[in-house]
């Protein structure tokens, strides 16, 4: 039996938790199942604090898991104990509480942020990080309140790209809660592995000390209120990409990628994550970084990586291509100097960012319109940001 979700929840309707005459799926106390690879992610919701029912049920869960569907699966089940409500009149009123074992917080939106987009290769070295900059850039020129959350905890460079290398964060108080001050430059709300270690030193750590730095830096920091948060991804598809899809409510992903074969088999990959039924973040477009080179004064176009590689790649997978980005001398040369490229004015560089920004507003927008009512995204409301006025 192949390991998927479907398999997993028919598989589960066998069993029955403490205190209950229905099934797990039935009852309501399954309230999560996620596929990723060989691992597994369970969500439980029960209403019998007793730990041992609960290591009980653990235990039920994954022997039947690896006897009927697949042994060597590696299954990590979070439970939550839901708790009676004392002032059913109360709106203050706390419904759960947290089991002592194998915790981790469901999706939840950022209070103050609409919309959450993740930047992602997974190729490493395509320009993903430049690409995020100057699009959030852009977007702040033109009146949007947006952030950036540099989550490529193992090689931060955006405080290098926006000039706020050495920024110290501070602990502020929010409504009697201490919060994390993030950086801001050039109207750009930025937070960043980077902030807490040294230039030169190496961030050695297992996936789960990661995701908990990760986690800490999103939920602590001090956002305030914002149209775009943009998630500037580590390469690959691994645990950082998986703690976030699990811990918030992405609105959509960007694949950034060069169009040479190597860099567009990874780039699949990435996307196909993305898609994944149990993880569902829709793909807003493709963009195409080094897309080719043209010398001053010379209209001839040298395609050093191939050519039209990720635009054939949008035909082929039917996602909408958001753009191309040459390869810009004075691109490079903002990004070492720490001031965005698309804020310089009337340059090439800047009209290319400045159509891509507007494709990927459009392409949010869309998106978002066709959503289901119960999902939390919504930026119809915006004022000042001139990018989604028609």
């Amino acid at each position: 039996m192949d390991l998927n979700k479907k398999n997993i929840i028919k598989t589960l309707e066998k069993i029955t938790f403490s205190g209950e005459t229905d099934n797990i799926v039935s009852s309501g106390v399954l309230q999560n199942v996620q596929v990723f690879g060989d691992q597994v992610d369970i969500g439980l919701l029960v209403s019998n604090p007793a730990l041992q029912a609960r290591k009980r049920l653990e235990v039920d869960i994954m022997k039947i898991i690896h006897s009927d569907i697949y042994e060597k699966a590696k299954i990590k089940i979070t439970c939550e104990v839901q708790k009676k409500v004392k002032n059913p009149d109360s709106d203050n009123s706390d419904n759960s509480e947290s089991s002592d074992v194998n915790i981790t917080s469901e999706a939840k939106k950022i209070l103050g942020v609409d919309s959450i987009i993740a930047i992602s290769s997974a190729k490493g070295g395509v320009g993903k990080s430049t690409l995020t900059v100057n699009l959030a850039a852009s977007l702040a020129k033109k009146g949007c309140k947006v952030g950036i959350l540099d989550a490529d905890i193992y090689g931060p460079s955006v405080p290098t790209m926006m000039d706020v290398e050495g920024y110290v964060p501070k602990a502020v108080k929010i409504n009697d809660v201490s919060k994390i001050e993030p950086a801001e430059s050039y109207g750009v709300k930025i937070m960043s592995i980077g902030f807490f270690t040294k230039l030169d030193q190496a961030v050695v750590w297992r996936g789960p000390m990661a995701s908990k730095a990760l986690n800490q830096m999103i939920f602590d920091t001090n956002w305030g209120d914002l149209d775009f948060l943009f998630l500037d991804l580590p390469p690959g598809t691994g645990d950082i990409h998986l703690s976030l899809v699990q811990a918030l409510p992405i609105n959509g992903a960007i694949i950034v990628s060069t169009p040479q074969n190597v860099a567009l088999a990874d780039a699949r990959r990435g996307i196909k994550m993305f898609q994944q039924d149990s993880i569902s973040v829709p793909i807003l477009g493709l963009i195409e970084n080094m897309a080719y080179f043209q010398a001053e004064e010379s209209d001839e176009k040298n395609y050093i990586f191939g050519e039209a590689g990720v635009k054939y790649l949008s035909k082929d997978l039917n996602i909408e291509f958001l753009g191309e980005v040459p390869i810009y001398k004075s691109l490079r040369e903002a990004s070492d100097f720490g001031r965005p490229a698309s804020l310089q004015e009337s340059t090439d560089v800047s009209k290319v960012f400045d159509n891509i920004s507007k494709s990927v507003v459009e392409q949010l927008l869309k998106r978002n319109k066709d959503l289901p009512p119960t999902k939390v995204v919504e930026i119809t409301n915006l004022v000042g940001c001139s990018a989604i006025k028609k």
